[in-house]
């Protein structure tokens, strides 16, 4: 680890607990491995896998009252869902605690959960990191590992896939920028099988 993420990870340890900081190491070196593979910024995609959770610990008050004060547009799905505001607000929180102002990490962390349309390879490289890291253990985990190392898009889609399962599967309210990010990238590279 450098210097500047030996000094980022000391002040990331004051937001997070142990546990998710293992996670955000976990992240950290999986996007690494993905960007040398898919020839992505490393230092980018390492800093923002640090990182990508920074604003995870916040309360969904902490959160609201965060989106309110940096101009996160605020919805119906945000305000019940307000846990999915971690990424934005945490992509806000870069500059703010760390003197981050990179746009390109910035936004790979603010779509790490929700993915987006137009996502870049950064965004794609974090946001499956975060679903692949080594810590993560659920059914199918494997396969989308395998597939990461094969094509990231298809990795992704399956990702988004899986989301969308999950949050229908628990009644929760399904993220319109979710459902978007999954239609343009069928559109754009297939089903992803």
């Amino acid at each position: 680890m450098d210097q500047a993420l030996i000094k980022y990870a000391n002040k990331l340890k004051n937001l997070i607990n142990t546990n998710r900081y293992k996670h955000s190491l976990g992240v950290m070196e999986t996007a690494l491995k993905l960007a040398k593979k898919y020839g992505a910024d490393e230092k980018k995609a390492a800093i923002a896998g640090l990182l990508h959770d920074c604003a995870k610990s916040l309360t969904d008050e902490e959160l609201l009252k965060l989106a309110v004060r940096f101009n996160i547009p605020l919805n119906d799905v945000l305000r019940h869902s307000a846990s999915l505001l971690h990424g934005p607000v945490g992509a806000c929180l870069l500059k703010e605690y760390f003197g981050i102002d990179d746009e390109n990490i910035k936004k790979a962390v603010a779509l790490h959960t929700t993915g987006d349309i137009n996502m870049s390879l950064l965004d794609k490289i974090i946001f499956l990191a975060d679903y692949i890291e080594p810590g993560r253990n659920f059914d199918g985990v494997e396969a989308l590992r395998k597939a990461a190392e094969e094509d990231i898009n298809k990795a992704v889609i399956m990702a988004l896939n899986n989301t969308i399962i999950s949050v229908v599967k628990r009644n929760m309210l399904l993220y319109e920028k979710t459902v978007q990010a999954r239609n343009e990238m069928i559109i754009k590279f297939g089903d992803g099988t």
